[in-house]
């Protein structure tokens, strides 16, 4: 990765902030200088991962703010949690992601797959919007996936209703996330805020935590460490060179191209009021 750059006085949020890659992106930050806003389901599982990065970085500010990302009402209270803080936010890091092997529902009725991995960062970043056009220049990072290659949108059975396949179900969401973020380019051209989206490598996290401990075990034998799969994140957070860039799509810290299904921008008109529906953000 090039070299450091410093993140003194920029104020980060991160969610999925606990554990992998949005550990790994917290702790690098805080070591950059940034303040850095852990987002974490768990309070126990953040307040130690809280402590673990304030260690590898002492003179860093770390907050921790708990929420469920599979609920809306939670998310909500986060955006107004963080508003009372009296924060500018230059960077936000919509990380979390989860793998469910049947179809459960939340306690609003979404598909959980589909709630966090797609609408709670929608819902998030559309009501942490003032925030980050206070903290110019100021960034949107989502957190995919290059299996949003195998997902198709399928507006009939959005949430499986009629079929619900775990994976059919994440690809949508993933090749979902890459849509939304290329509509919020487009929505955000001229304000300063810059909205990107990438593709970590395929890294040993906490995602498939909802699978048996064999499985877990191959995946996390087989695949990279957070540390690494964290560098396109903190690069698209903290790189002068992409300051400007918006609407693209990262690998391995280079700008690609993302599916051919990911640019089509009637299906992310059509995603775009589906989410804002879903979530009731006008």
């Amino acid at each position: 990765m090039e070299s450091a750059t410093s993140m003194s006085g920029k104020i980060c949020m991160v969610t999925g902030a606990n554990s992998g890659i949005g550990k790994a992106a917290s702790l690098r930050l805080a070591q950059m200088g940034a303040s850095v806003v852990m987002v974490c389901r768990n309070r126990n599982l953040g307040e130690s991962a809280r402590s673990e990065i304030q260690r590898g970085a002492p003179k860093a500010k770390v907050i921790l703010m708990q929420a469920d990302l599979a609920s809306q009402k939670s998310v909500r209270r986060l955006a107004e949690d963080f508003r009372t803080e009296n924060m500018d936010l230059h960077v936000l890091i919509n990380n979390a992601g989860v793998v469910m092997r049947r179809r459960v529902l939340t306690g609003e009725g979404i598909e959980t797959q589909m709630a966090v991995n797609l609408l709670a960062p929608f819902l998030l970043t559309n009501l942490l919007l003032d925030n980050r056009k206070a903290g110019f220049p100021a960034r949107v990072i989502n957190v995919s996936s290059r299996t949003h290659r195998y997902g198709r949108i399928d507006f009939d059975n959005l949430q499986g209703e009629k079929k619900y396949d775990a994976w059919k179900a994440h690809f949508q969401t993933k090749l979902g996330l890459i849509l939304v973020t290329y509509e919020l380019a487009r929505r955000l051209e001229g304000t300063g805020v810059t909205a990107n989206c990438l593709h970590p490598g395929v890294v040993a996290t906490g995602i498939m935590r909802n699978f048996p401990a064999p499985v877990r075990l191959i995946w996390n034998l087989m695949f990279s460490s957070p540390q690494k799969g964290s560098d396109t994140t903190v690069y698209l957070a903290s790189s002068p060179k992409v300051e400007k860039v918006s609407g693209k799509y990262f690998e391995k810290m280079r700008e690609s191209r993302s599916s051919p299904a990911s640019y089509d921008v009637a299906t992310a008109r059509k995603l775009w009021d589906t989410c804002a529906r879903l979530t009731r953000i006008e």
